[in-house]
């Protein structure tokens, strides 16, 4: 291997370390961006693109405002919440990547109750790189347990009814 070839091996290893610690930090901010409870305009555009499609328990929505809009209300069921994230693997191809990690959510009830509710999961993550860095393009979180009872849920919130 020349040296000119083993500059550019060297660039593309340091462009992909680059990447994944850019989406890991993304994604790590997104989780505890939850439990800081500021969710505004800024904080959907620090994480998402305008397109986005999300896929949670309390339901599926498109776009960076209707996502907005739904988060807050799933997160004022809760008094207070930790979010933990881990085992992400990162697959990098170009400008686009996914994501695949385990999601770990506690949750102190908003009812007065101060119950506990606790779920688990996997989530899956597509992203791309803009001109602003990594921004989630569409996420889907799979819940595959739960304890405690779960908050009761206003109309708009949850899985979409089939007839």
């Amino acid at each position: 291997m020349d040296t000119e070839e083993m500059q550019r091996r060297q660039q593309r290893q340091l462009q992909t370390l680059t990447d994944r610690a850019e989406i890991t930090d993304l994604l790590d901010r997104y989780l505890r961006s939850l439990d800081d409870a500021v969710l505004d305009e800024e904080w959907a555009g620090a994480f998402h693109t305008e397109d986005v499609t999300a896929e949670m328990p309390i339901g599926t929505v498109h776009g960076r405002d209707a996502l907005l809009s739904h988060v807050r209300r799933g997160m004022a069921l809760f008094d207070r919440t930790v979010h933990l994230g881990t085992n992400t693997v990162i697959e990098i191809d170009g400008p686009r990547a996914t994501a695949r990690g385990a999601q770990l959510s506690t949750h102190v009830l908003a009812d007065g109750s101060a119950d506990v509710f606790i779920s688990a999961g996997h989530t899956d993550t597509e992203l791309v790189r803009t001109t602003d860095g990594w921004r989630i393009s569409a996420t889907s979180l799979r819940v595959t347990w739960t304890q405690g009872t779960p908050p009761r849920l206003p109309t708009g919130l949850g899985p979409a009814r089939t007839a």
